[in-house]
C-alpha cells in the first residue's frame, strides 16, 4: 500500500510545481477590484452633433473587440506599410507584440471626410461604449494606489488627424489594497490631455460628481483630451498640446460598460491579449499624424504614481471672454492653428500640388517686389505721386519722425475695445438673445458670428476715424502747423457729418453683402472704392458729391492699386494684432489675459501706420486726377477761338 501511496504524492507534487511554474490560464480581476472600478466609473459628457458629418463629437469609447477579427481592419508590417500582412487580425496574433507593425482602419487619415465617423457609428451600433479599468501600484510607492479608465476612440479629428486614439483617466487612492482604497475614498484625480494631464483633488469644486463617486468627463470634440468642464480650451506647449479644444455644450451622457483588467501581466494577457501588441493603434503616417501606441506602452501603464507627479498640473487654459482685445489673440490662435493643420494634411496628402502652390506665391511676391520702388522715401511734400513701395516707406519714416501724434491718434482703440466688450456682453447678456447664449452654448455659430460681426464692425468703425485723423494730421504736418493727436480728432469731430453719413450707408450695406455670402465679390468690390472715406474725410472740408462718392471717384481706374492698399496693408494691420498675440502665446509662458491685451496694444501702431499709407495714397490719386483733368482742358486761346 506505501508504495502506490509514495507514487500517487508524487504525481501530485509535479502536478503542483508544474501548475506554479508554467503560465496561468489567465486570472479575473478581483472581486475588490471590480467592485472599486465600478464605484468610481466616470460619466462621459460628449459634445452633441446635430447633424452627421458636422461639428460636434460623433465618436464614442469603443469595445476594443469589435476590431478584432473585423474584416474592416489591417495588420500591415514595419518592412513595407503598403502590403497586407493581414486581414482580420485577431486578439492573439496582435498578443505576440509585432513591434513596428500597425493596424490600418478604412479610410484616409489625411483626407477623413465622413468615413471613419460612418465606420465608428458601425461599430458602436454592436455593442455599447466601453472603458477599460486597472487598478494598479507602483513599485517604491507604497501607500498609494491608481485606479486608471483607458478609453479608444477609432478617430482622433482634430489638429493632427490620425487614426485610433486612446485616453485615459486615473484616480489616486492613499492605500495599499483596492479593498481599502474602496472604504477610504480617493485623494486626486487627474484627466488625461495630450501629452499631459489636469488634476484636481477628489472633492475640489471644479471636479464635477455624479452620485458622490462617478467623475465627469468632458473629451474634447475630435482631440478626446480629457477636461473638467464644458469650455474652451487653448493648449500652447508640447506638453499640453497645440490648438484649441472645445467642450461647450450643449452634450449627451454615456455611462460606458467598465470592463476591469487585472493588474498582473500574465493575468491580463490570456483574457485581454491585444494588450500585448506593440504597434499602433492605426494608420502610419508621418510625425504627429500617425496612429497612437497602445496602453501597455505609456509610462502611466507602469508608473502610475510617478507619471501623475510629472505630468500633472493644476490647471487648464480658457479661451477668456470679451470682444476685439479680449479674444482678438486667442480666437486667431485657434483659427490659424485650424486653417494650418488643414494646410499641413493637404500638403502632405498632395506634396506636388502643395509646391506649386508655394513657388507660385513665391514668383508673383517677388514680382511684385521688383516692379515697385521703394526710394526716394521723403515723407514730405505729401502731395506726390509715389510707388507703392515708397508707400510703405515715407509712411513709416512719417510715423517714426511723429510718434506721439499717430500713437496718440492709434490710442482710441485702448477704449474701443472696451467698448466692444461692454456692447458684447449686454447684446448676450442682459437682451433677448441671453437665453440663445445659455440654451446653445455660448460659442454656438449663431453667437460665435454675431460676436464676430459686432467686434468687426466697431473695429472698422474706428479704422475709419483714426484714417480721418491721420490724414487731418498728414495735412498740418505738411504745411508745417503744430498738430496733436488731440487737435486732429477736435477737427474731425467738429466736421462729424460727412463722415457719419457716409458710414452709415456705407457699413449696413457691406454687412448685408457679406452675410449673404454669394455676394461677396460685390462687397470686395464697394469695399475698395469706399476703402478711402476715412481720408477724405479728413482731408477736404466739403467733399463733394460727398465722402462716398468722392472716394470713389479717386479709386476709379486705379482699383487693383487701392485693393493692393486695402488687402495687403490695412488688412495686414488688421491681422497684427492676433498675430502678434498668438506668436506672444505661442514662444512665451505669458498669461492669456495679457497676451490679448497685448494683441490689443499693436493696433496702437499697425493701424495709424495703415492710416499714414493711405493718406499717402489718397494724395497720389488725387494729384493723377488733378494732372489728368488739367491735360483734358483746351488751352486759354484755343478756347477762345475754336475751331
Amino acid at each position: 500500500m506505501r508504495g502506490p501511496l509514495v507514487v500517487l504524492a508524487t504525481v501530485i507534487a509535479l502536478v503542483a510545481v508544474a501548475g506554479w511554474a508554467a503560465p496561468r490560464a489567465g486570472a479575473q480581476a478581483s472581486e475588490a477590484e471590480i467592485a472599486l472600478a465600478r464605484a468610481y466609473a466616470p460619466v462621459v459628457k460628449l459634445q452633441e452633433q446635430p447633424e452627421d458629418c458636422r461639428r460636434g463629437e460623433p465618436y464614442e469609447p469603443v469595445d476594443v473587440l469589435l476590431l478584432m477579427g473585423n474584416d474592416e481592419v489591417a495588420l500591415r508590417g514595419p518592412w513595407d506599410a503598403t502590403n497586407i500582412v493581414a486581414i482580420a487580425p485577431s486578439a492573439e496574433r496582435l498578443g505576440r507584440g509585432l513591434t513596428g507593425y500597425h493596424l490600418d482602419f478604412p479610410g484616409d487619415a489625411l483626407e477623413p471626410g465622413c468615413t471613419y465617423e460612418e465606420w465608428s457609428k458601425r461599430l458602436i451600433a454592436e455593442a455599447p461604449a466601453t472603458t477599460y479599468a486597472r487598478v494598479v501600484a507602483e513599485p517604491g510607492e507604497p501607500g498609494l494606489i491608481a485606479l486608471q479608465y483607458w478609453f479608444y476612440y477609432v478617430f482622433n479629428d482634430w489638429n493632427n488627424t490620425h487614426e485610433g486614439d486612446w485616453e485615459m483617466i486615473q484616480i489616486v487612492f492613499a492605500a495599499d489594497t483596492p479593498a481599502e482604497a474602496l472604504a477610504r475614498g480617493p485623494v486626486e484625480v487627474g484627466y488625461s490631455q495630450h501629452s499631459s494631464a489636469e488634476r484636481a483633488d477628489w472633492g475640489d469644486d471644479k471636479l464635477e460628481l455624479v452620485d458622490g463617486t462617478h467623475p465627469v468627463v468632458y473629451p474634447a470634440a475630435g482631440s478626446h483630451a480629457n477636461f473638467f468642464s464644458s469650455d474652451l480650451f487653448l493648449m500652447r506647449s508640447e506638453a499640453e498640446g497645440v490648438g484649441c479644444d472645445d467642450t461647450t455644450g450643449p452634450s449627451r451622457t454615456l455611462r460606458p460598460v467598465v470592463a476591469t483588467v487585472p493588474t498582473a501581466r500574465e493575468d491580463y494577457l490570456p483574457a485581454y491579449p491585444w494588450l500585448g501588441f506593440e504597434g499602433r493603434w492605426g494608420e502610419q503616417q508621418a510625425s504627429f499624424f500617425n496612429g497612437p501606441t497602445g496602453p501597455n506602452l505609456k509610462t502611466q501603464w507602469t508608473r502610475p504614481i510617478t507619471w501623475s507627479r510629472e505630468s500633472w498640473r493644476d490647471r487648464s487654459f480658457t479661451v477668456p471672454g470679451g470682444g476685439a482685445v479680449g479674444t482678438q489673440a486667442t480666437d486667431f490662435f485657434c483659427g490659424a492653428i485650424e486653417s494650418g493643420s488643414e494646410l499641413l494634411r493637404r500638403t502632405k496628402a498632395s506634396p506636388g500640388t502643395a509646391a506649386i502652390v508655394v513657388g507660385g506665391l513665391a514668383v508673383l511676391l517677388l514680382w511684385g517686389f521688383s516692379r515697385t520702388r521703394w526710394r526716394p522715401a521723403a515723407p514730405l511734400p505729401v502731395a506726390r505721386r509715389r510707388r507703392w513701395g515708397q508707400l510703405l516707406s515715407a509712411s513709416a519714416r512719417m510715423l517714426a519722425r511723429h510718434p506721439r501724434v499717430f500713437l496718440g491718434i492709434g490710442l482710441l482703440f485702448v477704449p474701443l475695445g472696451l467698448l466692444i466688450t461692454l456692447v458684447q456682453w449686454v447684446l448676450f447678456q442682459v437682451t433677448a438673445l441671453a437665453p440663445l447664449v445659455d440654451e446653445a452654448g455660448e460659442r454656438n455659430a449663431f453667437v460665435a458670428t454675431l460676436a464676430f460681426g459686432v467686434g468687426a464692425v466697431f473695429t472698422l468703425l474706428g479704422f475709419a476715424i483714426v484714417q480721418a485723423a491721420a490724414a487731418r494730421a498728414l495735412i498740418e504736418i505738411d504745411a508745417g502747423r503744430r498738430v496733436t493727436a488731440l487737435s486732429a480728432y477736435r477737427w474731425v469731430l467738429a466736421r462729424w457729418r460727412p463722415l457719419v453719413v457716409a458710414l452709415v450707408i456705407a457699413v449696413p450695406v457691406l454687412v448685408v453683402l457679406d452675410l449673404s455670402i454669394v455676394l461677396l465679390p460685390v462687397a470686395a468690390f464697394l469695399l475698395v472704392r469706399w476703402s478711402l472715406l476715412g481720408v477724405v474725410a479728413g482731408s477736404e472740408e466739403d467733399p463733394s458729391p460727398g465722402v462716398l462718392r468722392r472716394s470713389a471717384d479717386l479709386a476709379r481706374g486705379h482699383w487693383w492699386r487701392v485693393a493692393s492698399v486695402v488687402f495687403g496693408v490695412t488688412g495686414l494691420a488688421l491681422l497684427a494684432g492676433p498675430v502678434v498675440g498668438a506668436l506672444v502665446l505661442v514662444f512665451t509662458g505669458a498669461a492669456f489675459d495679457l497676451v490679448n491685451l497685448i494683441a490689443g496694444v499693436v493696433y496702437v501702431v499697425a493701424l495709424p501706420f495703415a492710416a499714414i499709407v493711405t493718406g499717402y495714397l489718397y494724395a497720389d490719386l488725387r494729384l493723377r486726377q488733378e494732372r489728368a483733368a488739367a491735360a483734358q482742358e483746351p488751352a486759354p486761346e484755343a478756347a477762345a477761338h475754336p475751331a
